[in-house]
C-alpha cells in the first residue's frame, strides 16, 4: 500500500481558499477538484493557476481541492504553494528543488 501524504493551506474566509494536495506516486497527472462562486467566471484560470504553481514546484502526479471564496490570483497561488510544502513536508522558508 503506497502512503498519501496531505498537505493543507488557506481558510474558508471570504476572499481566500482553502487547499488540499494529496501526493501519491500511484496517481496520474494533476486532477484539480474546484469549488467557487466565480467558476463560471474565472475556473480556467484558477485551474491554470494551481496547475502552473505545483508543477513549478516538480510535482505532476497528485489531486488538489480547492475551496474558493473569492480569492485573488496571488493568494490561491501562495495557498497552492504552502499546502504542496507541507505535503512534501518542506520548510517554508527553503525553495522546493525545480
Amino acid at each position: 500500500m503506497v502512503q498519501e501524504k496531505t498537505g493543507v493551506a488557506g481558510s474558508l474566509e471570504s476572499c481566500d481558499a482553502l487547499v488540499m494536495v494529496v501526493l501519491s506516486p500511484e496517481r496520474e497527472g494533476i486532477r484539480i477538484e474546484l469549488e467557487s462562486p466565480s467558476m463560471a467566471s474565472f475556473g480556467g484560470e484558477m485551474r491554470k493557476a494551481v496547475r502552473e504553481t505545483l508543477e513549478s514546484a516538480g510535482i505532476v502526479h497528485c489531486f488538489v481541492k480547492v475551496q474558493d471564496r473569492g480569492s485573488l490570483d496571488c493568494t490561491l497561488r501562495a495557498r497552492t504553494e504552502t499546502a504542496a510544502r507541507r505535503a512534501l513536508a518542506v520548510p517554508d522558508r527553503e525553495k522546493v528543488e525545480e
